[in-house]
């Protein structure tokens, strides 16, 4: 008894320190005009979007390591409203949608977080992230003076704010979260509410600082934020932001390193130097807080993602890939960046800075604090020419568009345009279906396909019958993308079209969003919208017969708008179809009695739940058919090899959905982007930077390849389930791994680094060198090329210039094969001595990785 006394008391002395040092660390987050003041401190914070929807459990501690270190110290999320509330009081905090382990995974890592609640978001995801079942509440209109849209805004909001406490994640209670956010970029839409916008951007706020947080509230791209929250900025560029109070910080809570993908689009890119140089612009005028929106896009799984049109894929050409690869150079050169901001912290946050005009478009700004610290950032915002100006009685190069960072006002330590780190040379290796092993009595492993074909048209009961087009949405409410609508029209058989074999030709208009048509069960084409709210048309000779004829319209939603004033109001489906070529002319069905059918039957037995897989009987073969329209298919298959992340391959298959294991993978569709928009080869960081500045892909499909996470699958069995809506060859459906196969580098003498600097601070002597890192457990095997002097082109197609050391090879191999990782450097010995010397040496290398 005495030895378990003993015991209680120690352990109740242990939870008392542990609690009494739990408290020391939770104090509430506050502000000056400087920064944020976290635990006494001033901080300057870089922080990195991952949303916890968009990506799997599984990958969230290796996307938030990714990120710090990238030398991200803030994970920034935004919470997902329609994915936690599925219907009122109807909460969900499962799988994907585990808030409070993805802010604890946060915590474990070491960063901060940033809670954008909203709970209204865009994000491209679907409906902004507000439920649609909230749009069907009487009365209610969205983000407005409304008391039905409130009173579930604040429930919901409050909700949120609860859990987070509950779990003691605020920063005031020693938890991770430093900053909530209400609403998102309302100042845009303000306006067009009138009055009542006003009332209710005011009453947001008040409602969010009346949760009593401990951490300051943010209104981002909020023109009339109150006092009692944070006013930032959302671009592509905020160094000219200024928050609306002298006494509050400046804070960018979007900065877009890329942009998103839409159906029929081109890529967009865009360029690290770029980036780069609006983060460098951002801090040299007194930025504090910079968040990359996204720092890791993911995937729109499911029928998550917005738009319309917006892709499964939302890669946003971000930092850490789609899959959670590190974006080299991007990602590298982002993070060169971090290490030389972080080098100037202390004079940034502790003084005020000296601006010195260097030219037109040239200037420095220069901190110095009253211990000595001095630290400076000159840029050259010229877009077309390089310059070369004085300051402090020395003469800097500054390359168009650029930012020099000068930790101690005399040396470079990075320069915006000049890119150190490595390229990556990234495959998607295909790789076959595989089936399961064979068992004993057959012996032979064979794929086995089972199918199963959807009548076009109504199946089973009709929902209801009305002589008018409906809303294909208001129908729906979202719990489908498909809504039937089937009509038929007597043909009489004296029709001269009949005679002459000529066609009549099938007119069909439509608010959106796709639409495929089928006449007497034969699907005769597919229209879509082009991406906008705009209506969109059909048009095609169709195949009658003398007597009844079938009409059946397969409308398609791909997203529900995601933004705007009354954006909930948005429609979608058929407003008119017409039939020209009859006796008597034009034939207008529009008032003709429709009858509607939502969904699939597929979906209404759910052949893609475990649970809902034998609800038919599936049609067992080896050669499953090929363009064949609203078919199932089902195929049993291993996992691909090795660990790398997998896409599935969907090039030949026309538009629908897939699943894996019952997980959504979401919406495929290889549609093509127009041959005629304005793509690059290579793009120009030169110059303000917009989507559409820097395209590729241009006549490619805008997504191939479907991220399946590497979670979802089973050691074997795997149940592939796909709905193709058009037509596809399902035998050329391929798993492929996504793997970085090569790396490359193309460093110049006269490229700064932090690593450089810190060195020369011991020994005064300045290095330059280029490294190359490979996956881990791969290693460099192969110099593909290497060249110190002159070379020209890029990863992939380095060539000798006119200066060219004949040992550079050799020299890379022996400091570099059979390594996974290694510094080349540039001086000391390692290549030719006086080697063209009016020349500023490069060296460029390319190494498979293996």
């Amino acid at each position: 008894m005495k030895l378990s006394y003993c015991f209680i008391v120690i352990h109740s002395i242990f939870l008392f320190l542990c609690f009494t040092f739990t408290l020391s660390l939770a104090e509430n987050v506050t502000y000056d005009s400087h920064s944020l003041i976290i635990k006494g401190q001033h901080k300057l914070l870089i922080s990195a979007a991952i949303h916890y929807p968009r990506s799997v459990p599984a990958m969230w501690p290796g996307l938030v390591q990714t990120a710090k270190e990238g030398g991200a110290d803030v994970i920034e999320t935004y919470v997902f409203w329609n994915g936690h509330e599925l219907s009122p009081n109807n909460y969900y905090f499962g799988g994907r949608y585990d808030l409070v382990k993805f802010v604890k995974i946060v915590q474990q890592a070491g960063l901060y977080l940033i809670l954008r609640i909203g709970p209204f978001v865009a994000a491209e995801w679907n409906f902004g992230g507000i439920p649609v079942w909230l749009h069907y509440v009487p009365g209610t209109v969205f983000r407005t003076d409304n008391e039905p849209f409130k009173y579930y805004m604040q429930k919901f909001t409050t909700f949120i704010v609860n859990l987070m406490k509950q779990e003691k994640l605020f920063a005031s209670q020693g938890g991770p979260i430093i900053l909530a956010q209400i609403e998102n970029e309302y100042g845009y839409y303000e306006s067009g509410y009138g009055d009542a916008g006003k009332r209710y951007a005011m009453w947001a706020a008040s409602m969010a600082v009346s949760q009593n947080i401990g951490v300051p509230w943010i209104m981002c791209q909020q023109f009339d934020a109150p006092d009692t929250v944070i006013d930032t900025c959302n671009s592509f560029y905020c160094d000219q932001f200024k928050p609306l109070s002298p006494k509050k910080p400046k804070i960018w809570t979007e900065n877009w390193p890329g942009w998103f993908k839409t159906f029929g689009e081109g890529d967009p890119h865009r360029p690290p130097e770029d980036v780069a140089y609006s983060v460098a612009r951002f801090f040299q005028k007194g930025g504090s807080v910079q968040n990359y929106y996204m720092y890791h896009g993911g995937t729109n799984f499911g029928r998550t993602a917005g738009g319309p049109f917006i892709t499964t894929s939302y890669d946003y050409d971000a930092p850490i890939d789609e899959y959670g690869l590190p974006r080299f150079p991007k990602w590298g050169h982002l993070k060169d960046l971090h290490r030389a901001i972080k080098l100037c912290e202390h004079a940034l946050l502790n003084s005020e800075p000296i601006h010195i005009s260097l030219g037109p478009s040239q200037e420095a700004d220069v901190y110095t604090d009253s211990s000595g610290a001095c630290a400076a950032f000159i840029s050259n915002g010229d877009d077309k020419n390089d310059k070369t100006i004085e300051f402090r009685n020395v003469s800097y190069h500054l390359p168009a568009w650029s930012v020099s960072i000068l930790p101690d006002c005399k040396n470079v330590v990075f320069n915006t345009a000049k890119v150190r780190a490595q390229t990556t040379i990234v495959e998607m290796v295909p790789e076959d279906l595989q089936p399961p092993p064979a068992s004993p009595t057959i012996g032979v492993k064979t794929l086995k396909w089972e199918v199963f074909v959807e009548k076009p048209g109504i199946w089973g009961e009709a929902d209801f019958i009305k002589n008018v087009f409906v809303d294909h949405i208001n129908t729906t409410k979202d719990t489908t993308d498909y809504l039937w609508y089937t009509t038929s029209i007597f043909v009489n058989e004296n029709e001269e079209f009949l005679k002459n074999g000529s066609n009549p030709v099938l007119h069909i208009e439509s608010m959106g969003h796709a639409l495929h048509a089928f006449v007497n069960q034969e699907l005769e084409g597919s229209a879509s919208g082009n991406g906008t709210h705009s209506p969109f048309k059909f048009k095609k000779p169709i195949s009658l017969k003398a007597g009844k004829n079938e009409i059946a319209l397969l409308s398609m939603t791909l997203g529900l708008a995601t933004a705007g004033a009354f954006y909930e109001w948005r429609g979608a489906g058929p407003t008119s179809v017409k039939i020209e070529g009859f006796n008597n002319g034009t034939i207008d069905m529009s008032s003709y009695a429709w009858t509607y059918k939502i969904g699939l039957q597929g979906e209404h037995l759910g052949l893609y739940k475990a649970d809902g897989l034998d609800n038919v009987t599936w049609l067992s073969t080896s050669k499953p058919p090929k363009k064949q329209p609203l078919t199932w298919y089902k195929v049993v298959v291993d996992p691909p090899l090795g660990n790398e992340p997998v896409g599935l391959d969907m090039i030949h298959m026309g538009k629908g959905l897939a699943w894996l294991n019952g997980e959504e993978i979401g919406r495929y569709w290889p549609i093509k982007s127009s041959i005629h928009e304005e793509c690059v080869k290579e793009c120009d960081y030169r110059g303000k930077f917009l989507p559409n500045k820097c395209r590729t892909g241009c006549g490619e499909p805008t997504q191939r390849w479907y991220h399946v996470p590497r979670s979802w699958f089973k050691p074997s069995g795997n149940v592939l389930v796909i709905f193709e809506e058009k037509g596809g060859d399902p035998t050329k459906i391929k798993f492929s791994r996504r793997k970085i196969s090569g790396v490359c580098a193309l460093v110049a003498e006269d490229y700064p680094s932090v690593e450089s600097w810190l060195e020369s601070a011991n020994d005064n002597k300045t290095k330059t060198s280029a490294y190359l890192k490979c996956p881990e457990n791969t290693r460099i095997s192969t110099i593909k090329f290497a060249s110190f002097g002159t070379p020209t082109g890029t990863c992939g197609s380095y060539s000798n210039g006119d200066c060219h050391d004949p040992n550079s090879t050799s020299v890379v191999e022996k400091l570099c094969l059979n390594k996974n990782e290694c510094a080349i450097e540039l001086s000391g010995g390692n290549f030719s001595e006086g080697l063209c010397p009016t020349a500023t040496k490069k060296l460029a290398v390319e190494a498979v990785c293996s």
